[in-house]
């Protein structure tokens, strides 16, 4: 059933899931693994479900956080540039952080927010501080995913650290983006993406696998991670 699904379907899938499971965590960013687990042990149905809200910027039940809107940017360039275009896209994240939205990461807020050309901006601040590996390009890449999926992994990966290195200058953000477009690449073209793992971890550099190896592995769960849940590798896992 799901080999015969039309792409279209997949990829429409791909971009709501991301939205609607970015909105679903939004009251529990920033919190403890498990909390999402202990206010909903069973599925909720009827007039109250699992998307409720709340958190500590008080989000209304259904409204995504700064992943998706970075997200949404990321789809529209794209569509209006025909590609990546990476000057444009720094434009339009630049412009977003200046209409003050309600929540920005740390590192993104930081990047865009020095004034430094889009090429130096996150290189310059991964040099200084020596921190940069955190979620945000991950939560943000699923348009870019769905959309060089078409030219095969080389093209996707790379689009993938590109557009990572726009905001985040430790190259293992990049890695993570890299995996993912390569595991929604496999996905969207009706394969199984937990059995492109292997495939994919060949993607990142040698020394760094058995990292990525750990959160990828079937039995890893959130309770596991080594790292806060705002750092790429427990995201990714």
């Amino acid at each position: 059933m799901t080999a015969r699904m039309h792409r279209s379907h997949r990829v429409t899938g791909a971009l709501v899931g991301s939205a609607v499971g970015d909105a679903l965590g939004a009251p529990f960013e920033f919190g403890p693994p498990g909390r999402f687990t202990a206010r909903f042990p069973v599925p909720a149905r009827g007039s109250k479900t699992e998307m409720c809200g709340g958190g500590s910027l008080g989000w209304e039940p259904g409204e995504f956080t700064d992943g998706t809107q970075m997200a949404l940017l990321l789809a529209s360039s794209l569509i209006e540039r025909d590609g990546l275009d990476e000057a444009d896209l720094f434009d339009r994240f630049r412009t977003w952080l200046d209409a003050d939205p309600p929540d920005v990461g740390n590192q993104t807020r930081a990047v865009l927010g020095s004034g430094r050309p889009w090429d130096v901006a996150a290189a310059e601040h991964f040099a200084r501080t020596g921190r940069a590996a955190g979620n945000g390009s991950l939560m943000r890449t699923t348009p870019a995913a769905i959309w060089f999926s078409r030219f095969g992994t080389e093209a996707s990966t790379d689009a993938a650290r590109r557009i990572s290195a726009l905001t985040h200058g430790d190259p293992a953000a990049g890695e993570g983006c890299a995996i993912f477009h390569e595991l929604m690449r496999v996905a969207l073209d009706g394969g199984d993406p937990l059995a492109a793992i292997p495939s994919a971890l060949s993607l990142v550099a040698a020394e760094h696998r058995g990292r990525w190896a750990t959160v990828l592995a079937p039995d890893w769960t959130s309770s596991d991670a080594t790292e806060s849940n705002g750092a790429v590798w427990p995201t990714l896992g």
